[in-house]
């Protein structure tokens, strides 16, 4: 899939991110927070790695409207990517 540059850096951004936050929640388990303060970070995390998940599907499926036959011969038919989204759905 060809995705364009500035939706990999996007995506990067976003991943790194979430990794942050992910080391932030391990750390709050560590020093005894409350519980709903973790379930609070654990669900903008999962919701950060979705938008993620979601913007490089999109991506993807504008990749194969604007070129079908390239996508189709790398394994992408716009068939192949929209299972890929109702993964994320």
């Amino acid at each position: 899939m060809d995705l364009p540059e500035e939706t990999i850096s996007d995506l990067t951004k976003r991943l790194h991110r979430v990794e942050g936050q992910v080391r932030g929640i391990a750390q709050m388990l560590e020093d005894g927070r409350e519980c709903r303060d973790i379930v609070t970070q654990l669900s903008a995390a999962n919701r950060a790695l979705e938008q993620a998940g979601f913007m490089l599907v999109a991506a993807g499926l504008t990749w194969c409207v604007e070129d079908p036959e390239r996508s189709a011969a790398e394994g992408y038919a716009i068939e192949d990517v929209q299972k890929m989204f109702t993964k994320l759905a």
